[in-house]
């Protein structure tokens, strides 16, 4: 189980560092939180919901005691708020979703109904609607164990497991993580399992409108999707009268797929959904708690966990390739030797990690050939377009004594990204041309990331890598990706951010693409996104942006300054103004001013708030490094200017 790294204090430097010095504390800093094997990784934190899962999991199989799970209790407790719920990110005001399974973990750890803490979360759980208002994975979840009945969740096909390759809908139109998540829910919702766990209880007390008067129907989306409903009715008929077609063969399919796709470290797809999904479906066909692939899918889980003196949670993922990659890149420029020990340790090791095997994106990609790099410590089906860049980025500011093993991983990652580029022109994260946007009306699909199209962000991240790495794919899709930015810009120059918060993110990471490519081409462009970034600089130096930005447009780019987004700021104006021979010198020093002058004594940086997308809306995850690199970067940018 990894140990928490977090050991900062709320002291800040009361005397703020030259310029010279902050680059140094924070190199220094950086440079203690490698671990012995040359990776950098750090948490990952998101809400409750896959550690309430992770709750229920356990009660399921009758492994709860084999766990810390009694330090749940205190974790739970220590992140409820003031109002009563849980949150998705910092300061939300709380989600109902996200309660209602924090709610039903503690039932499960044998909380009693009348605590104080549980009587503040119905009744906050009340007045946003009770259970008829949660996502449809809520009430999946409480259907196992009785608390919602399965009625209310919408039926997913087994069939689709069949469908040929050439069908226009296949399981790999579906994004990665649903894809991952999807097939063993084909076995558990084609079971429609009840568990029976201990403690024996009901929810009956957080249904808004009363247990009896429930009303069982899907949500409805008020479009042309809810023709869907209409489809549902007719699975669930045929569930019903069981003639569902080929229902053996295809749960025998899904059950092989979900076989052959656990990892050698027992996880699957290196996210916790899929992992909690099979273990469940696993449940289902009645697989023995001693089963290789039961417990391989157990100890991923437990090595997702963190376990401290009081508390336990588990994380929705682990990054030590992205942490490595980007803490590579922070210590090369801000001047590091680019041999130095530490960095040719950590580029040794992420050469190490490249994906040599085909994985799921050549169901649509026939002409790659393996060479990304992924996000975990294993991920072979599903390296990404947005680690592999940022790789071969870090790869290229080091020195390593075997150059040529270097030179030949840079040379298949282009190769296989080159093949990955979308219709459009943009690059996606996991997969190419997975766009086809109806599987986001699915009544299954109430989160609308059922998708996994082309964005700016993984976009610019290929051609920084392009430009500042001097790599050369075919010009003409070149021109193509750069025209599918210019179409994406908004009209007041800023770009969505599909995996950072959110506009600061995208803005950032496309004036750092195209100030590295022929400057003239774009140069309107660049100017236009310039501007909308210094209107967004607050009175305090920084920059920050809220989550509420993908709720409301209106919030683009508005929030408390945090160090990593004052960062992306920092360093997409650093590289866009040095391009474009007009740097915004005035408002560029008072960003620098505000990362020394809130650096603390350990020399890195507070930050609460989440900055990183999981599912825009509905899943944020806290980088608990991204605090740590990315203002390194833009000091270090910064200082090659010569302007200190």
């Amino acid at each position: 189980m990894m140990q928490t790294q977090d050991r900062l204090t709320k002291e800040q430097n009361p005397n703020p560092l030259s310029l010279n010095d902050g680059i140094t504390a924070s190199q220094n800093y950086l440079l203690s939180l490698q671990y012995p094997d040359g990776y950098w990784w750090g948490e990952l934190e998101s809400n409750v919901t896959l550690t309430a899962e992770t709750v229920l999991l356990h009660k399921i199989w009758g492994t709860d005691k084999t766990r810390p799970l009694h330090k749940i209790e205190n974790y739970l407790r220590h992140q409820q708020r003031e109002h009563g719920g849980w949150e998705l990110f910092s300061g939300d005001g709380g989600d109902i979703s996200t309660s209602v399974e924090a709610y039903m973990a503690l039932r499960l750890l044998e909380v009693p109904q009348n605590d104080s803490a549980l009587i503040r979360a119905k009744d906050f759980i009340i007045s946003k609607g009770g259970i008829s208002k949660t996502r449809i994975f809520t009430k999946f979840h409480l259907a196992l164990i009785g608390c919602y009945d399965w009625k209310g969740i919408p039926s997913i096909p087994s069939w689709i497991m069949l469908l040929p390759d050439n069908f226009p809908f296949t399981i790999y139109e579906m994004a990665s993580w649903a894809r991952e998540s999807t097939v063993p829910l084909l076995i558990v919702f084609n079971d429609k399992p009840v568990f029976s766990v201990d403690p024996i209880f009901n929810l009956n007390e957080l249904y808004a409108e009363g247990v009896e008067n429930v009303k069982y129907n899907l949500p409805r989306n008020n479009n042309w999707g809810d023709i869907f409903l209409i489809f549902d009715k007719v699975f669930k008929l045929a569930e019903t009268l069981d003639l569902v077609p080929l229902r053996k063969k295809s749960l025998k399919a899904a059950e092989r797929w979900v076989l052959n796709h656990q990892q050698e470290s027992g996880d699957w797809g290196g996210i916790m959904p899929p992992m909690v999904n099979s273990l469940i479906a696993f449940r289902v066909l009645n697989y023995n708690v001693a089963d290789p692939s039961v417990q391989r899918g157990f100890e991923a889980i437990d090595r997702f966990s963190i376990e401290e003196e009081d508390t336990y949670r588990v994380q929705a993922c682990v990054s030590p390739v992205w942490d490595t990659a980007w803490a590579i890149r922070a210590l090369t420029e801000s001047g590091l030797p680019k041999d130095h020990f530490s960095l040719v340790k950590g580029g040794n090791w992420l050469l190490d990690k490249q994906c040599l095997e085909y994985g799921d994106w050549a169901i649509k990609n026939k002409t790659g050939k393996p060479g990304g790099w992924a996000f975990e410590f294993v991920n072979r089906f599903y390296p990404d377009i947005d680690d592999s860049g940022v790789v071969v980025m870090a790869l290229n500011n080091i020195k390593i004594p075997d150059e040529e093993r270097k030179k030949a991983a840079i040379d298949r990652c282009l190769q296989w990204i080159e093949t990955m580029q979308c219709k459009p022109g943009g690059w996606a994260a996991f997969d190419v041309n997975n766009d086809q946007n109806w599987l986001n009306e699915i009544p299954y699909g109430d989160l609308k990331a059922m998708i996994d199209p082309n964005s700016a962000d993984v976009t610019a991240r290929v051609i920084e890598m392009l430009g500042s790495c001097h790599l050369k794919i075919d010009s003409d899709r070149v021109q193509k990706a750069l025209n599918y930015l210019y179409q994406e810009q908004e009209k007041d120059g800023s770009w969505f951010g599909r995996w950072g918060v959110n506009y600061i993110y995208g803005t950032s990471g496309v004036l750092s693409a195209l100030a590295v490519m022929e400057i003239d081409k774009h140069r309107p462009q660049l100017e236009k996104g310039v501007n909308w970034l210094l209107s967004c600089q607050n009175s305090d130096g920084g920059w920050g942006e809220t989550c509420r930005s993908y709720n409301d447009p209106n919030l683009k780019g508005k929030g408390n300054s945090t160090a990593s987004q004052t960062a992306w700021a920092l360093i997409g104006l650093l590289d866009a103004g040095e391009a474009l021979k007009n740097l915004p010198k005035e408002a560029i020093k008072r960003g620098i001013n505000y990362l020394l002058n809130t650096q603390n004594i350990q020399g890195t940086w507070e930050e609460g708030e989440f900055t990183g997308t999981g599912f825009p809306r509905h899943f944020y995850i806290r980088y608990h490094l991204y605090r740590h690199y990315f203002p390194l970067i833009a000091l270090g940018r910064y200082q090659k200017l010569g302007d200190t």
